[in-house]
């Protein structure tokens, strides 16, 4: 049986999951933190059972007389000294971190028809993307906006100043280089904005030109690999913010972020990297010594060869991965040559959400 010796009791008052305490209808709570007690005290615990039989506590709270009634199965899984907290999904405890041979064997895929039409092979491609960071849909039909109606089997489109979706063939006058045919390194898109669109899709389709290959690296296997390696140079990294900028005739957009992103307890977050738009960096002559070393290190160990996962986008592929985690690449290709992608950002939240319900009906475990 749980004990509550351990259990702070304005945490567990807050968790009082009664109908005076929470709405019944959305779980959503009905007051506010300074509307408690200021001497809030457990003054007496009873054995007791929920409406449905299961057993349970009952507290009785001085000085208002309030009850509260904790099921024990919810008191085991959330007391104080039990199990480790869950993550939110983001940080790297919650990833499957890889190298390119990961997927000697077959990158995750999923047919399209069988994605719109099986609730447990969209589930699953989706698991994919949070726990990998992408998936790739075969079989997308090759249509003009087509890569809008895939977002939004899981999402909303995020419109940025590209529009709902950008093309990525060579153009006359290009405002950034990925409409050209030259090769672009591993990189994260839009640095620059605040938030980041968190997922990107592209779609092909066509790709009939001399190169333009496409690759991934794991963001998050390599800045492990550099803590591990070079644990100084991952240190700068983290605490460095980094002046990310991008401007055209009708945008300009900025955003100061380190490199590499983690959340309080300094688990892996977020990779920002992306040489076409990082600005002049303003610090002292010393920390610009130790930030370029360590820029300079981080992006030697994201060329490494056996982290970079490549592969050739035929027609109907739709590729979509996590914008804060994966770098993406491909090689140069003849501007002469014909190849067209269709892109698309969304939000991994929106992802995640989709997944929880499929999971809840009963989609996927």
């Amino acid at each position: 049986m749980a004990s509550l010796a351990t259990a702070p009791p304005f945490w567990l008052r807050d968790n009082c999951p009664c109908g005076h305490c929470r709405d019944p209808r959305n779980g959503q709570k009905l007051f506010q933190i300074t509307e408690l007690p200021a001497a809030l005290a457990v003054d007496a615990v009873h054995d007791t059972r929920t409406p449905d039989g299961a057993p349970a506590r009952e507290v009785v709270w001085a000085p208002d007389g309030h009850r509260s009634v904790y099921p024990e199965a919810w008191l085991g899984a959330h007391l104080p000294g039990g199990p480790a907290a869950p993550g939110d999904g983001r940080t790297e405890d919650d990833k499957e971190l890889w190298a390119a041979e990961r997927f000697a064997g077959g990158l995750p895929e999923a047919d399209w028809d069988a994605y719109t039409a099986d609730p447990a092979v969209r589930a699953a491609a989706l698991d994919s993307v949070l726990r990998l960071g992408f998936v790739l849909l075969r079989g997308v039909p090759v249509r003009d906006r087509q890569v809008l109606d895939v977002a939004r089997t899981f999402g909303h489109v995020r419109e940025t100043n590209y529009g709902e979706l950008f093309e990525v063939r060579v153009e006359a006058d290009p405002n950034n280089l990925a409409f050209t045919g030259a090769r672009i390194t591993p990189h994260t898109d839009n640095p620059y904005r605040d938030p980041v669109p968190t997922l990107q899709l592209l779609h092909c389709l066509t790709n009939a030109a001399q190169g333009g290959d496409s690759g991934l690296v794991d963001g998050f296997h390599a800045a492990a690999l550099l803590r591990a390696e070079d644990p100084e140079a991952y240190e700068v990294l983290t605490r460095v913010p980094v002046p990310f900028a991008f401007a055209d005739e009708r945008t300009e957009l900025r955003a100061h972020r380190p490199l590499i992103g983690t959340d309080p307890t300094g688990r892996l977050r977020e990779i920002r990297f992306n040489n076409r738009s990082i600005g002049t960096l303003l610090l002292p002559a010393d920390l610009l010594d130790a930030f370029y070393a360590a820029y300079r290190r981080f992006g030697e160990l994201l060329l490494r060869p056996e982290l970079q996962l490549d592969f050739r986008l035929a027609p109907g592929d739709c590729l979509i991965f996590d914008n804060t985690r994966l770098l993406h690449a491909r090689t140069a290709f003849a501007e002469s040559g014909d190849r067209h992608l269709q892109g698309a950002y969304a939000d991994i939240d929106g992802l995640a959400s989709t997944l929880a319900v499929l999971r809840r009906e009963g989609a996927a475990k």
